[in-house]
């Protein structure tokens, strides 16, 4: 998925969030909230919007965090304390929300100079600590792509790691189209169950097939925000219920000339709209895992046209070394031929003395000892009696020679064999 700079830096700024200072009032040994600022109520939920209650009451989980202690000390020294990107897990039950804060407790006193209370001012950072962690991490997955490093681990990487960051429970999967565009292939999805991305594993691209099938088939995102409810899931609702997904958010991952790569989608527990936030990193990480595999197809495509370069020099060197091997025994035969020219010569002066040998000239130095049955010449007039074999040898490999006819003997003897 490609976007444009304008969306990007809007999506950055999504991420990085505007923080607001909080306030409270305290007042007393036991720190009863005097007054508060409605970002103070906003910031640990506004069903607790009261005063007049003991922060402790208020806020019980904070006496495990040493917050509480801090507000003791404060108030018995009268020293201020402050705190940078501090840790604090604000609500209980089974959601807790993790957030940072930089934050001062400062001592109230009265006209003689006695504390009389604590004032708590902060600003929450947990949206820029989330996105200084996720632009570190954004980072070190760029330079994997850039290294080269396998896809199947910059995805598996780039999955966890969104799923660590996101402030709330999320679930991540990559699907890699086929190169046709019309199915899509498990790509990454650690936290998913087994069975269920072998159970997507090659699902086509179309209207209605879930929220990934029907992103990449329209080439834009997808938001369904209740699986047991939604058209698009009717096909798959069982799939869903038995892995414990209520919610797909799914966005196409597209090429720079728009072609389709797949698909990257988040997986909620429970039914979820989603946020400006939760769109921006999406976002981000489509944009990512469109490098990666764009970058993946890039050396593909190097790695056969390397193969085919390195098959074509093989099938060279083979052709070099039959066309080798060709000229040699061509080169064997013409010296046979030479060879045996001579043994005719040879044969053709000893004809002088004995006309018609008993034995077969043409054997060479080993000699012959067949019959000499056929008269061959060739057109210098070189003439010589050698057996059936050799007389064909001579034939098939010294040119311009033939079968002599004298007194029809030589012909008559070879076609009578």
């Amino acid at each position: 998925m490609t976007v444009a700079p304008g969306a990007a830096d809007a999506d950055l700024r999504a991420l990085f969030g505007q923080s607001s200072a909080v306030f409270a009032s305290l007042t007393g040994p036991a720190h009863v909230i005097e007054a508060a600022n409605p970002a103070f109520f906003a910031t640990i939920g506004e069903e607790r919007d009261r005063t007049g209650v003991a922060l402790v009451e208020l806020m019980p989980e904070l006496a495990g965090q040493g917050f509480i202690a801090l507000l003791d000390e404060v108030y018995r020294t009268g020293e201020p304390y402050t705190g940078r990107d501090v840790r604090v897990v604000l609500g209980a039950g089974p959601s807790p929300r993790e957030a940072y804060f930089d934050f001062t407790y400062e001592p109230r006193r009265d006209a003689d100079g006695t504390v009389t209370g604590i004032r708590v001012i902060g600003v929450e950072t947990t949206q820029v600590k989330h996105a200084q962690r996720l632009m570190a991490e954004h980072r070190g997955l760029l330079e994997q792509i850039a290294r080269q490093a396998p896809l199947t681990e910059v995805l598996d990487g780039m999955a966890r790691c969104i799923e660590r960051l996101a402030p709330q429970e999320v679930l991540v999967s990559v699907l890699l189209a086929d190169p046709d565009g019309t199915h899509l292939r498990h790509g990454a999805a650690p936290s998913l169950p087994d069975f269920y991305n072998e159970a997507i594993d090659g699902i086509a691209t179309g209207e209605g097939v879930g929220s990934c099938g029907t992103a990449a088939h329209r080439r834009e995102p997808v938001i369904v925000t209740d699986i047991g409810t939604d058209p698009f899931w009717d096909d798959f609702r069982h799939l869903a219920e038995r892995a414990g997904l209520a919610a797909c958010w799914s966005m196409p991952i597209l090429a720079r000339d728009g072609a389709l790569l797949g698909t990257f989608a988040m997986y909620h527990r429970t039914p979820r709209v989603p946020q400006d936030s939760d769109l921006a990193l999406a976002r981000v990480f489509t944009g990512t895992a469109g490098l990666a595999i764009e970058r993946h197809h890039i050396e593909q495509a190097k790695a056969a046209a390397e193969a085919e370069a390195r098959a074509a020099h093989d099938a060279l060197a083979e052709a070099v070394r039959a066309e080798q091997q060709l000229r040699a025994q061509a080169e064997q035969r013409a010296t046979a031929a030479a060879e045996l020219a001579a043994r005719m010569r040879a044969a053709a002066a000893a004809l002088a003395d004995r006309p018609h040998p008993e034995r077969c000239q043409l054997g060479g130095a080993a000699g012959c000892p067949e019959p000499a049955e056929i008269k061959i010449a060739d057109s210098w007039g070189t003439a010589a009696w050698g057996c059936p074999t050799h007389v064909e040898e001579a034939i098939l490999n010294v040119r311009s020679v033939f079968i002599a006819s004298e007194e029809l003997g030589g012909l008559a003897a070879y076609l009578g064999r």
